[in-house]
């Protein structure tokens, strides 16, 4: 999309400018800055990585802490440069950020908000931290998006798919690059209807959390419109191992689709006790019996082994994008773990670029200079292709991947298959939509901590 398309659509701010050329905010520059949270006095700026090391969710926080771990790398001038080589902003030079060597220190959220909130909180007051990136759920991204807007530092989203995030919780200084559930659920409802057809009933297992609700309440709404009932949909706690008793009532049900709104370690559990009970080998109304995953990601689909064969889902980013910031990523992250990168890999990855470079083209910290460097900013060269950091709500526009488990893998890595790269176009909608807060959702304003 050109600045004049993304203008028209009012997802550009009137006179931003986009892109690698953005013009330096008017408000806040090194010379001008006020003081604020962690202003970094030395030769090194903190950064603060907050992960699932434990919990549910500790294989999609590990692969973070690993991408996060390159990104500071590369900041510093070390390794093989990775997407600075290919990111179209080329205000990163390797030299660290404005000059200051980058460092890092690390949490635990354990999967739970209170514990991410303490450990972000502890980042923020006794390790200097002045961004908390991370975090593999949408109960923990709003906990410590709040946290850190109340703090004065900048939030850089992990693995968050909860339309909440950047709906009704949305913040002036959180922001996210990893795409939500209104849009999986656009991208996947037509292929959906194209191959299970538009006569289906489906039964949904969901997440009890805010990811969970908002993923159900999209991927119902979407199939819904396009001739789909559902029969029933019942809440799973999140720490929950064994969901036999949650799918033995699916065969009694009438439905001939069940809908695992589930993610990591809970969607791999759930998926096996599906296909313990024989589900995907059942005839019900007359058709075969489906199953469908929302969310996707390679660790889980790793973890699922054979069972995900033919099961659609959806994703952010997948190491198989010929792309030439993708390339680079897997490259990169290949050469130095000896695996591809999952997409909370890269969703960290570029969350940590995404800020290092707000910080250079607006000439400080301040998080009130780094937010509005980012916001309207469009770019290219970090692995999905091109992307926009919509103004009003915080969130990135991008295409979507609809993805299916490959039914003949080559090696342990290859175990999803690209289905259909939707475009952006497709998933976009207006930053007041109801599923979104509709127009009482704020961003509110910049906190900076001075």
């Amino acid at each position: 999309m050109s600045n004049n398309e993304l203008t028209r659509r009012g997802l550009l701010r009137t006179g931003a400018v986009a892109g690698a050329g953005v013009a330096l905010p008017t408000i806040f520059t090194a010379s001008s800055a006020a003081a604020y949270t962690n202003e970094p006095t030395g030769g090194t700026v903190t950064l603060g990585f907050n992960v699932p090391q434990t919990g549910p969710y500790a294989d999609e926080g590990n692969d973070e802490l690993l991408a996060q771990q390159l990104a500071v790398e590369h900041l510093n001038g070390e390794g093989d440069g990775g997407c600075l080589n290919t990111f179209t902003s080329k205000a990163l030079k390797g030299n660290g950020i404005l000059g200051k060597k980058v460092t890092f220190v690390t949490g635990d959220t354990q999967t739970k908000s209170d514990a991410a909130r303490a450990s972000a909180k502890s980042m923020i007051e006794k390790d200097g931290a002045i961004m908390i990136n991370g975090g593999s759920s949408s109960g923990v991204a709003v906990a410590v998006q709040g946290l850190c807007q109340d703090a004065g530092v900048i939030f850089m989203a992990g693995l968050t798919h909860s339309n909440d995030t950047t709906g009704k919780d949305r913040k002036k200084n959180g922001f996210r690059h990893f795409f939500n559930a209104y849009m999986s659920a656009a991208a996947l409802a037509p292929v959906l209807s194209k191959e299970m057809g538009a006569d289906r009933r489906a039964y949904h297992l969901t997440a009890d959390y805010t990811w969970g609700w908002t993923q159900q309440e999209s991927i119902a709404a979407a199939t819904e419109a396009m001739g789909w009932e559902t029969v029933n949909n019942v809440l799973t706690p999140l720490a929950s191992t064994d969901f036999s008793s949650y799918i033995a009532p699916v065969l009694n049900s009438g439905a001939d689709v069940l809908v695992l709104n589930h993610y990591g370690g809970n969607m791999v559990n759930s998926l096996t006790n599906a296909i313990q009970f024989g589900l995907l080998d059942k005839v019900a109304n007359g058709k075969d019996f489906k199953i469908v995953v929302p969310l996707y990601s390679e660790l889980m689909a790793a973890g699922a082994g054979e069972n995900i064969k033919g099961v659609l889902g959806s994703m952010n980013y997948n190491w198989q994008l010929d792309n030439e910031g993708s390339k680079a990523f897997v490259k990169s992250f290949g050469e130095k773990y000896g695996k591809p990168p999952s997409n909370s890999a890269q969703t960290c990855y570029a969350q940590v670029l995404l800020y290092a470079d707000a910080c250079e083209r607006a000439g400080t910290f301040n998080p009130c200079g780094v937010a509005e460097a980012l916001e309207g900013f469009e770019f290219d060269g970090l692995g999905n292709g091109k992307t926009l950091y919509r103004a009003e709500d915080h969130q990135c526009f991008k295409d979507v991947l609809v993805v299916r488990g490959a039914q003949n893998p080559t090696n342990a890595y290859d175990t999803l298959e690209i289905v259909e790269v939707t475009p952006v176009e497709q998933v976009m909608y207006a930053p007041d939509h109801p599923m979104f807060g509709g127009a009482e959702a704020s961003l509110g304003e910049c906190n900076s901590g001075a």
